[in-house]
């Protein structure tokens, strides 16, 4: 498997001035409009690490905190979208986690999402907060410190794939610490490796072998992991799809995924996008968003 590069849509701002970006936002807020032309320009265009600048220039200038005025300024989803990116982005997960917990039901999708896609992101703010996430601590996903590297070693992948066979249909009943230990730490490299000495060893994806051999949250959990190891653009591509098909616009799963990969490869996921279902993103979003809600997600598209 060759290694696929990432795009972003968003890149450090070249001409930045933390100071200059907190006083148009305070002018953006002053008086009795909102510049909301404005408040999407700054957001949209400055890397994360840039608008944590701003933020803290902005207190330092006004003695207020600007996520605090946004809220007074902003609402709805718009609001929503422009205090995400304000966040750091291990707090925004982190945030993210609370509210899939939250409330009667645990919005499991979301956990899952989080959990298997950002991990190694994630863990140290979990452990360091341990008093407010002590069960996830305990989650098999956090326990395995994924490698992050490019390598791929043929001879691990051959074992990892009878290891995995044998540890599920190759057993009475499922051995999941097996497949928690290959699926959660190894590399996206070598896991592609290892799926593909499992098809030639036994004649099946692995993926109708984990539909098989698990169900519920497992299920799901083991499935996001390889489906993000196979084609981690293609993972969000559908989550994005899902969430604009049917009736009802998922917005807070178009918020998320945007914020959250606008700096890593939100650029290779619309292109993908536009490859797996024949439609633009940006029209998409468009499409079944308004205002300047969706102004500003359509600016994070760019």
């Amino acid at each position: 498997p060759k290694y696929r590069r990432r795009h972003p849509t968003i890149r450090r701002h070249h001409d930045f001035d933390a100071e200059r970006d907190a006083k148009k936002l305070q002018k953006a807020c002053k008086g009795m409009g909102t510049d909301e032309t404005a408040i999407i320009e700054i957001l949209s265009n400055r890397s994360s690490d840039q608008r944590q600048q701003v933020k803290q220039k902005y207190k330092t200038l006004y003695g207020k905190d600007l996520e605090e005025v946004l809220k007074g300024e902003l609402s709805g989803n718009f609001e929503k979208t422009a205090l995400a990116l304000l966040d750091r982005p291990c707090e925004y997960d982190a945030r993210e986690l609370r509210k899939a917990m939250k409330g009667a039901g645990t919005d499991e999708l979301l956990l899952i999402e989080i959990l298997c896609t950002r991990v190694n992101k994630v863990r140290g703010f979990l452990t360091s907060n341990q008093h407010v996430f002590s069960f996830l601590t305990q989650c098999p996903f956090l326990q395995a410190n994924r490698d992050e590297g490019l390598e791929i070693d043929a001879e691990l992948a051959g074992q990892d794939a009878k290891d995995l066979y044998e540890a599920g249909e190759g057993c009475w009943g499922t051995d999941e610490l097996v497949f928690n230990v290959v699926l959660a730490k190894r590399n996206y490299m070598q896991l592609r490796a290892t799926f593909q000495a499992y098809e030639k060893l036994k004649g099946k994806d692995i993926e109708d072998a984990i539909k098989s051999e698990t169900s519920g949250d497992l299920e799901k959990a083991f499935l996001t992991l390889v489906r993000c190891a196979k084609d981690c653009q293609g993972y969000f591509a559908t989550r994005l799809y899902e969430a604009i098909k049917g009736a009802g616009t998922e917005e807070e799963t178009l918020i998320r995924i945007l914020v959250t990969r606008a700096e890593i490869d939100l650029q290779t996921i619309k292109e993908k996008f536009h490859k797996m279902y024949n439609k633009s993103l940006v029209e998409a979003i468009k499409s079944d968003t308004s205002g300047d809600f969706r102004k500003l997600l359509v600016a994070l598209l760019h």
